[in-house]
């Protein structure tokens, strides 16, 4: 059984603000050295003065653009030089609104940012966090069925919700297709919707208004990270608007439809380099 131990090593990507901050900032009370990423230096290095100041857990941080690939694998690089175990990977970064929708790859950023850069660091990083520790993938309420060809960046989506939508099925999808292929030989990976219309900064700035409380959200990526009602939860999805494990949107549970966007996946990052 996975459980949970006393301090924890734990790397949670977009931490500079929103939910991500927020959780950090729970975990380094709590004790625990956390790993900090942000893409913005300046405010990378305000939030690593902010829990630093907390005087409980460690912190230290790592500047990455989860956009370009090419810095996602550099990320992965820098924390295995650093670190010889990672346990708990909370892929928390996402975008909605982006005034560059298309990236220097060609491809759609939300899809980039949302479903194959966290794919991608989980896959570089399970040496080192193991058969023992946990993956959290942000998921969302709003899913919808993933066009593998804008996936790839051969059709362009021009409404946000789309992308977005489609974004978080495909990493809900991916979550629960790489549990099923590892087993017991690799971590628990878990999909979490961390609760609808929080008060993010995505969420103030793709829908314009205050949100709910984002200690919501962290609170649950906290529980998924840490505690043994989740140990055993391995491919399955938590909707925190319900409070509890759910069916997944029908197309995360049709292995054909699943297998054809980790297909996808695993293409688009071939085309960009990733081996």
């Amino acid at each position: 059984m996975k459980e949970k131990d006393m301090h924890k090593t734990i790397l949670v990507t977009g931490s500079t603000d929103g939910i991500g901050l927020e959780t950090a900032v729970m975990l380094v009370s709590q004790g625990h050295h956390v790993l900090l990423h942000g893409r913005n230096p300046a405010k990378l290095d305000e939030a690593e003065k902010t829990l630093s100041g907390l005087d409980c857990g460690r912190v230290e941080s790592y500047v990455a653009d989860l956009s370009r690939i090419a810095d996602v694998e550099d990320l992965a690089k820098e924390v295995a030089e650093r670190h010889s175990q990672l346990d708990v990977l909370i892929n928390n970064a996402g975008i909605f609104r982006t005034p560059e929708p298309t990236t220097q790859d060609g491809l759609d950023a939300r899809f980039v940012v949302n479903t194959l850069a966290p794919y991608l660091l989980t896959k570089r990083l399970l040496p080192l966090i193991g058969t023992f520790g946990r993956v959290i993938n942000l998921s969302s309420a709003a899913q919808s069925p993933v066009d593998t060809d804008a996936l790839a960046g051969r059709v362009k989506l021009s409404d946000d919700f789309a992308a977005y939508a489609q974004s978080k099925l495909a990493i809900t999808m991916w979550s629960r297709s790489m549990a099923l292929a590892l087993k017991d030989k690799g971590p628990t990976i878990i999909a979490v919707n961390p609760g609808s219309m929080l008060g993010t900064k995505m969420v103030k700035q793709g829908f314009g208004v205050a949100g709910g409380d984002i200690r919501i959200g962290a609170e649950i990526l906290i529980r998924a990270a840490l505690t043994g009602e989740f140990a055993t939860a391995s491919g399955q999805y938590f909707d925190n608007d319900s409070s509890q494990f759910t069916a997944p949107h029908p197309d995360v549970l049709n292995l054909q439809k699943s297998e054809e966007v980790v297909r996808a996946i695993e293409a688009v990052l071939a085309d960009c380099g990733a081996k």
